[in-house]
């Protein structure tokens, strides 16, 4: 894989989620972007077990699981700020195991999904975040697939960003300064993913039970 930004695109004006996901990929045809099938990218949250806390006022952790339908063999678990691990698919079984460590938060999946466009070097995914029956907001993920250093490729995959993403163009996402000039992977954009749902949630209010 190559360098890769995820960002949120916020909702035009009087449109609804699903017309501004159309509006945009239009605008992404119409450079000649050409649709490469659909992906899906889908988060669940796990909070510290009370019995796992102790009697100390210790406070819990966060650890996001999450899985990207581009790596089907594997699962990403990250801690909010923290470390990250790659793990295969059995991960899922082991968390279940280790419920009186880390239980899942109920309410707590969310999930994007669309569609990829190919154009030159550049792969576009334009998708629908949902959680549950509900749709909470916009993701677009482009990936530059010529170069795996981002302090290298940040002003190209700029640029492209701007053609079709105008004022709502993001800045460079953090990970990139966290990684300098370090190759980049793909639990770098699962932290990007992390930061894009974590950010939804917010703006939406949608409450995540057993929580902090």
């Amino acid at each position: 894989m190559g360098v890769t930004c995820v960002s949120q695109m916020p909702v035009a004006e009087g449109k609804s989620v699903q017309q501004t996901v159309e509006l945009l990929t239009r605008k992404l045809e119409m450079l000649g972007a050409e649709k490469q099938g659909t992906f899906c990218v889908d988060c669940e949250t796990y909070h510290t077990a009370a019995s796992a806390l102790g009697s100390q006022g210790q406070a819990g952790k966060l650890m996001y699981v999450i899985h990207n339908s581009e790596y089907p063999l594997s699962c990403f678990a990250l801690f909010e700020n923290g470390p990250w691990l790659i793990a295969d698919t059995n991960f899922d079984v082991l968390m279940v195991k280790l419920k009186g460590f880390f239980q899942s938060a109920k309410a707590s999946k969310i999930e994007t999904q669309g569609t990829c466009y190919q154009y030159c070097d550049f792969l576009v995914k334009v998708g629908t975040v949902t959680t549950g029956p509900s749709a909470r907001g916009i993701s677009v993920e482009v990936e530059y697939g010529r170069c795996v250093v981002a302090s290298d490729c940040w002003s190209l995959l700029l640029k492209f960003l701007q053609s079709f993403l105008g004022n709502h163009t993001p800045g460079a996402p953090a990970v990139f300064g966290n990684r300098h000039d370090a190759v980049y992977g793909p639990a770098d954009t699962m932290v990007q993913y992390m930061e894009l749902f974590s950010k939804i949630r917010k703006q939406q209010q949608v409450p995540v039970a057993g929580i902090r």
